[in-house]
């Protein structure tokens, strides 16, 4: 989170002491406060090109993945998510979709032969087994994102992410948690979220993932 006293730093925090105090290891990856590189270039390669006369990313990072010749800061992100039995992803929509900076680590963290290959994606995507979250804050209201309401469903935005993304590379997707304009709710009202979001971690490893499936986000 770029402001830690931000409702996603809330939230974040929330996630943290609830799931640390049920005994699980938690780390957190605040890619503000990292710096972390969003671009994906051919700077994330740290030995030779495989095709040096024509330089495509997705070929020359799952290369460099083959031959551990990925730069440091994506090698520590994939050992994370590696070690990690459930996958958090704390962020405000932009745009229907994450913050550029969070893009980037799925683009450069999530490379072929790491998270998933050809064939090898969605149920056998090498990330299977393990469970993804999405936390999100909005800025419209909850009625904003309904089937009649100016956005759609909040379901359609989260198509290409839970599936596209996630579920691609073979993890279980958990039901979203999505705090509808805390910006614009009284303070009693963003306790009650935060409230929520904590109790919901009590019992969060009883949680079936949702069906990844069409029907799922777009009715039948």
């Amino acid at each position: 989170m770029a402001e830690p006293r931000s409702f996603n730093g809330s939230l974040k925090k929330v996630a943290v002491d609830e799931l640390s105090e049920q005994g699980c290891t938690v780390t957190v990856s605040d890619l503000y406060a990292m710096d972390f590189e969003p671009r994906a270039t051919r700077k994330d390669m740290t030995g030779a090109l495989s095709n040096p006369e024509f330089f495509s990313y997705g070929v020359e990072a799952y290369e460099a993945y083959k031959k551990r010749s990925l730069t440091s800061d994506i090698v520590n992100e994939q050992k994370k998510v590696q070690e990690a039995d459930l996958v958090i992803f704390q962020f405000p929509l932009y745009w229907f979709s994450v913050p550029a900076i969070l893009k980037g680590w799925m683009d450069r963290v999530l490379c072929q032969g790491f998270a998933f290959d050809i064939p090898g994606f969605y149920d056998s995507g090498f990330l299977q087994g393990k469970l993804a979250l999405l936390s999100v804050t909005t800025g419209g209201t909850a009625e904003m994102y309904t089937k009649t309401g100016v956005s759609g469903d909040f379901r359609y935005f989260l198509w290409p992410l839970q599936h596209g993304a996630l579920h691609f590379c073979g993890f279980k997707v958990l039901a979203p948690q999505i705090s509808f304009a805390p910006e614009f709710v009284s303070e009693e009202e963003r306790k009650g979220m935060l409230a929520s979001w904590s109790q919901r971690l009590k019992t969060i490893w009883k949680e079936e993932p949702i069906p990844c499936t069409p029907p799922w986000y777009f009715g039948q």
